[in-house]
């Protein structure tokens, strides 16, 4: 699957649902799901046809792709050592999703997004419990701590994006020591943690076809 490279904008519309994509400006006035939260193309703002259930499945599954960045192999080898693990699949799947270094550097406020905190984590800014780690699905573990690089203390981007934290918060399962630029995994997330508006099952149920 090609990488996407149009506007996050339109994956927001396209899915009819504010995903948070663009960090900061997903706030704003500036948010253009706000705007028009119809789908994009001439004819989005038309009354679109009942969807199949295979239809709304595929949509579940293109939206939490794209909450977490991924493309459609990552996220199937993901569904697959969910299905391999004890409990739910569905939740199994959403804990590790979660559980990528990437999405911990985001939720402790050193990105203003994903992307962003991939990118940062490809650039070496991060140490996990010391050591420079620079591969964002890596799988953070109870205890593990995540920090800002010395040399990447004083970057404008990790300053501004730990301001705007307190507008989304850091989850429960993360303890931030916002003045050491230090986060540490108190607990894998639960369910209950994600608020985002996932249905898993129905993912569950497109792989199960």
């Amino acid at each position: 699957m090609a990488k996407y490279s149009g506007s996050d904008c339109r994956i927001c519309r396209r899915e009819n649902v504010k995903l948070f994509l663009k960090g900061d400006r997903c706030y704003s006035v500036k948010c253009a799901f706000d705007r028009r939260s119809y789908p994009p193309g001439q004819h989005g703002e038309r009354r679109g046809r009942k969807m199949s259930d295979y239809g709304i499945q595929l949509r579940e599954k293109q939206k939490i792709k794209r909450i977490y960045g991924l493309s459609e192999k990552q996220f199937h080898l993901f569904f697959e050592r969910a299905e391999r693990h004890k409990g739910i699949t569905g939740t199994n799947l959403l804990v590790a999703l979660e559980c990528r270094l990437d999405n911990v550097v985001f939720r402790l406020g050193f990105a203003s997004s994903r992307t962003q905190a991939r990118q940062m984590v490809q650039h070496n800014h991060f140490l996990v419990n010391g050591r420079k780690v620079n591969i964002p699905s890596y799988r953070v573990k109870i205890g593990d701590a995540v920090e800002v690089r010395e040399r990447s203390r004083k970057i404008q981007l990790i300053q501004d994006s730990l301001d705007a934290v307190v507008r989304r918060g850091v989850p429960q399962w993360l303890d931030l020591a916002k003045d050491n630029l230090k986060g540490v995994v108190k607990s894998l997330p639960v369910r209950e943690d994600l608020t985002m508006p996932m249905q898993e099952q129905l993912v569950v149920e497109l792989y199960s076809k």
